[in-house]
């Protein structure tokens, strides 16, 4: 192989390739001069040895892992806490990125196998009332490189497959659509986790464009709306991005993302005490959800300290699912997980953030 230069690149300046496709990165090889194959060489280290760093990739030379040290940014997390469910076993991580933000990812064993949550950006720019992902604002979009991160750090952690995977931790994904559809590629490429699209959840709060171009993409991914309002003035209270798209459009968009892929959209509905738990919020989320193939989520709401949110009785609770049974709408309530830790998104992040160092 013919190295170029020796000369160190700064940061901003190296390439990032663990956010690079296959393809892509077997290009870059060769334009390197290096035979292709290293390529995907190297993609195996990355996507299925899950390598900590170009250290460990033994059957790449010594020189040009240093060139690649020299020349690639890689793409590693940094565990900054854990916390530990005592009820569940759920575990949610804050993990540091290299450039000092940080991000929370959430591990859940359940019977049919291993499910994480990831964010999708630092921070969050939809201002949904009851998350505290959105507190502080939106800082940057995540990589494809540091999505795929979350997944790797936590299989490396507990020694355990992961076998599902939610896009619903903090961040809006449809705001991060590029680098999300990578994301998704690259987790589902045969050559690395080779997760099964049907296994992929991508939460919206209804990016309307942003969702119909998702559908055009036929992915065979589970797109779960959250709703949490069944009229626009009750949304608008709720979620700013109601101001925006109306519930008509947004059902408008549903039912094109069910003609395009033929996969069921989930509605995800916080159930706020005394905000949207009625019996008449039920009848007029039947009407929505009727005419369409859908599943709906129930989420008692998860209390934060900013806001003045209840959870509702679980009797109302109840009440308001056998409501919907009865209308043959297919529907559950969300079994809490990590409820005696941080578990609602952007909980633990925001501790972090706004918690002062312990002097020395």
């Amino acid at each position: 192989m013919e190295i170029v230069s020796e000369e160190r690149n700064t940061d901003k300046d190296k390439i990032d390739v663990k956010s690079l496709p296959l393809e892509e990165l077997k290009t870059l090889f060769g334009e390197l001069g290096e035979k292709p194959f290293r390529g995907a060489q190297m993609y195996d280290w990355m996507h299925k040895k899950l390598a900590s760093g170009f250290e460990e990739m033994s059957n790449l030379s010594k020189e040009f892992r240093r060139f690649c040290e020299a020349h690639f940014t890689y793409t590693v997390c940094r565990t900054v806490d854990v916390q530990t469910s005592a009820i569940d076993g759920t575990r949610k991580f804050l993990f540091a990125l290299q450039d000092g933000n940080v991000v929370e990812s959430v591990w859940m064993k359940y019977k049919h196998g291993n499910s994480v949550c990831i964010s999708s950006q630092v921070g969050c720019r939809m201002g949904c009332r009851f998350c505290a992902s959105t507190l502080d604002g939106l800082e940057r979009n995540l990589t494809p490189a540091e999505m795929l991160e979350q997944v790797y750090s936590i299989i490396r952690i507990t020694g355990e497959r992961v076998s599902n995977v939610v896009v619903m931790g903090t961040g809006e994904p449809m705001d991060n659509y590029d680098n999300l559809l990578v994301f998704i590629r690259m987790l589902t490429d045969e050559n690395g986790l080779n997760i099964s699209q049907r296994n992929i959840t991508v939460s919206t709060c209804g990016l309307v464009p942003r969702m119909r171009e998702l559908a055009d993409e036929r992915l065979q991914i589970t797109l779960a709306l959250s709703l949490h309002a069944t009229t626009d003035e009750k949304r608008r209270k709720l979620m700013p991005i109601a101001n925006r798209y109306s519930i008509g459009e947004l059902m408008d968009a549903c039912r094109y993302y069910f003609e395009k892929t033929g996969r069921r959209i989930t509605f995800e509905y916080s159930l706020v005490g005394g905000v949207n738990d009625t019996m008449e919020d039920a009848r007029e989320l039947i009407a929505l959800a009727k005419p369409l193939c859908c599943h709906v989520n129930l989420i008692p709401v998860n209390p934060i300290r900013e806001r003045d949110f209840v959870q509702p009785d679980m009797r109302d609770a109840q009440a308001f699912k056998n409501k919907l049974e009865k209308n043959k709408i297919n529907v559950t309530i969300r079994r809490e997980m990590g409820r005696d830790i941080d578990g609602a998104c952007g909980q633990l992040r925001r501790k972090h953030i706004t918690t002062p160092p312990m002097e020395a």
